[in-house]
């Protein structure tokens, strides 16, 4: 019997399947439109495949139709089945068996390489996001970038507009005029309604369809047009939006390039996702299972002797102490030595995040005093929670304008305006005896202030104690980071990312030193633990830049356990500022804010790309927070890191969420990690599936 590969895109708006042959030649194909099964209350019969009262059961029998149409008595006559598509889940394998799941943007890519073996550059517009993808001759693998959480730029904005206009979505190119002038928002796909309503009795239908079309195009390009900056020649565009030709025209316009677009556009993910079979069915047998498993989540006691000195910090100790709230900028070694109790507000806000019934009471709070999405999640929390009052308060002006403003506020509203101190912070890194004595100034004017206002004094001893103290952490700090850089995984990065390090309060305290040697003494016993061949090249090696969802740890256990890409460092974990010196603090703490990495964002991708050599990681994931609005992680921020890491021949994963708000993080963030993963892959292994065995 012949083999026969099917390959199976399930997507938000569309069910696509493919049939490939052992020749590679395409048998069967299917595209059609999904609906929500509309049957009330369904009584479990217990034989859901055949049922089809539910959706699972309509899914099972719409592939077992399209087998038949094709010639296949069922699926035990498919050598082999691959899946792809956004409404993928977990249940779904107990209604459809298959043998594995790819991402969506491989399967594209695969589907793409089939019929255009040389491609390089790849658009796929579906109806719930757009997908753009091109070949890096440097690194030798496949770049991507997905849309975020906006409908516009995908099949949706089309279908919204032939809504308003009582025009078929599939005649929308034989109607189109190509002349048209006309120019309306296509900013969101719901609001685009509003623009048709104004326009659809006052203009020609062609003129409406060319400006939706061209809109349509602009908006595709402005989400995902970034990765073919400086690209020049073909791009195969696919997906279900590639069956209207008005808007490849205007992508043809609007890029300078050949636009082509394949007989089987519609089904080019499920087309992928067959070849995939066909290259999963030959590795059977061959592919190393136990390659990459992740290390076991260790029950560390350094961890504990964290969570402790957290737990006194925030909750507070017996005795009686003035306390300040400080961002996570402002120099600990000064509350220390000043002996205050310290609030980190930016960490207060995290900790919040452990319980969200609190994180959306602390919402609600904040929208009603008029702070809306725009602002950042952390300081949201801050303005709808209730704070202790503080005797002191004080923060920087920069990297977060937005923060310092917030803090202000809060000021004001707690009736602590002349208790307040704001840091001048230079937002760059000049290396110049005129910043760093400014700097140093501010410093001491912000201790002399706090003497006056809390009625204490500032011990010189102690500044310089607290200094030595912060330098003994920091060298143990070192030894950590040395260890774990030169080292096969010790430790998962869901753990190691919480210990924070350049923004932990406790710089300047003995607690930190023990708690940094204990990690240090702990992690050296895992390395002994380790088998004698481990290597540096075993597995993926991972950076984890900014921070992660404090919510949960289902994200990065999503990249170490499900896709076995370790993370074998973080950047909160950084430490490269020089020692301190106790005779000079002020000026020696200057340094260290301008030097710990936030504040100069060209200091900063600097310091990412110089980490290459030492951290010997292949992969680089941004946690981009609060979708780039965030200023350490803005849009500039991201352009100038990937431009500095594909000099280094290093990808660049941007991953759009929120640290704190789980309500808008985007469901595609798994299939970009999938893909991500799957391109490392195929560049160290020869395929998307994981190493050989052998």
């Amino acid at each position: 019997m012949e083999n026969l590969y099917l390959g199976i895109d399930l997507g938000s708006t569309t069910f696509k399947a493919v049939i490939l042959n052992e020749r590679g030649k395409v048998r069967h194909t299917l595209y059609q439109r999904t609906r929500p099964v509309d049957t009330g209350r369904v009584r479990c019969a217990g034989i859901c495949a055949k049922c089809g009262a539910c959706n699972f059961g309509q899914l099972r029998q719409t592939v077992e139709k399209f087998l038949q149409d094709a010639g296949v008595p069922g699926l035990e006559d498919i050598t082999c089945t691959v899946v792809t598509g956004s409404q993928i889940v977990d249940d779904t394998k107990d209604f459809l068996p298959y043998d594995f799941k790819v991402s969506e943007v491989t399967a594209h890519v695969a589907g793409a390489r089939h019929y255009f073996p040389g491609v390089k550059a790849i658009l796929d517009v579906g109806g719930q996001d757009s997908k753009a993808m091109v070949f890096n001759d440097d690194m030798q693998m496949w770049n991507y970038k997905m849309s975020g959480i906006c409908a516009a730029g995908t099949g949706a904005f089309l279908d919204s507009v032939a809504g308003k206009l009582n025009v078929p979505v599939e005649e929308m190119a034989d109607r189109v005029n190509y002349d048209s002038d006309l120019e309306f928002s296509s900013v969101c796909a719901v609001l685009s309604a509003t623009s048709i309503n104004k326009f659809k009795n006052r203009f020609p239908l062609g003129d409406i369809i060319g400006g939706a079309c061209r809109a349509q195009a602009r908006t595709i390009m402005s989400g995902v047009g970034e990765l073919f900056w400086g690209y020049k020649g073909d791009i195969v565009f696919q997906g279900g939006v590639a069956y209207n030709r008005a808007v490849a025209h205007y992508l043809k316009e609007i890029t300078g390039n050949n636009i082509i677009t394949p007989d089987f556009n519609g089904v080019m993910g499920a087309l992928g996702a067959a070849v995939l079979a066909k290259q999963f069915s030959a590795l059977k047998g061959k592919l190393d299972v136990e390659a990459g498993l992740p290390v076991p989540e260790r029950q560390l006691g350094s961890v504990e002797l964290r969570a402790k000195a957290t737990r006194k910090d925030f909750l507070g100790g017996k005795e009686k102490q003035k306390m300040v709230w400080r961002n996570l900028f402002y120099p600990p070694e000064i509350l220390n030595a000043l002996g205050v109790r310290s609030l980190t507000l930016e960490t207060y806000a995290a900790l919040f995040a452990r319980s969200q019934h609190k994180v959306k009471r602390a919402f609600d709070n904040a929208a009603c005093k008029g702070f809306s999405g725009e602002t950042c999640s952390f300081l949201r929390v801050l303005e709808g929670s209730k704070l202790p009052v503080p005797d002191f308060a004080i923060s920087t002006s920069q990297p977060c304008q937005q923060g310092e403003r917030v803090f202000r506020d809060l000021a004001r509203t707690y009736g602590i305006e002349d208790k307040f101190f704001s840091l001048h912070t230079p937002n760059f890194a000049e290396d110049s005896v005129m910043t760093i004595d400014h700097l140093a100034e501010e410093l001491e004017r912000s201790v002399r202030m706090m003497e006056k206002t809390m009625g204490i004094t500032m011990d010189k001893g102690r500044l310089a104690e607290a200094c030595e103290f912060s330098n003994q952490a920091r060298e143990w700090s070192l030894k950590v980071n040395d260890l774990r850089n030169n080292s096969a995984p010790l430790i998962r990065g869901s753990q190691a990312i919480y210990f924070a390090n350049i923004f932990s309060q406790l710089w300047g305290r003995q607690e930190l030193v023990d708690i940094q040697k204990k990690y240090y003494e702990e992690l050296s016993a895992l390395r002994e633990e380790q088998p004698a061949d481990a290597s540096l090249e075993d597995t993926h090696r991972l950076l984890w830049l900014h921070l992660p969802p404090f919510y949960d740890h289902s994200l990065l256990d999503y990249v170490e356990l499900s896709c076995r890409a370790p993370i074998v460092f973080e950047e909160v974990n950084f430490v490269g500022w020089e020692p301190l010196d106790g005779s000079d603090p002020y000026r020696s703490l200057a340094k260290k804010i301008m030097t710990t990495g936030y504040m100069d964002p060209a200091l900063r991708v600097r310091t990412i790309v110089d980490q290459a050599d030492k951290i010997h990681y292949n992969g680089c994931i941004l946690y981009n927070h609060g979708f780039g609005r965030c200023s350490m992680s803005d849009a500039s921020f991201v352009k100038h890191l990937r431009e500095e890491l594909n000099k280094a021949k290093i990808p660049l994963l941007v991953l759009d969420g929120d640290c704190v708000d789980t309500t808008i993080d985007p469901c595609s963030t798994e299939t970009k990690i999938c893909a991500y993963v799957e391109a490392l892959n195929e560049k160290k292994y020869g395929n998307i599936f994981g190493p050989l065995k052998g």
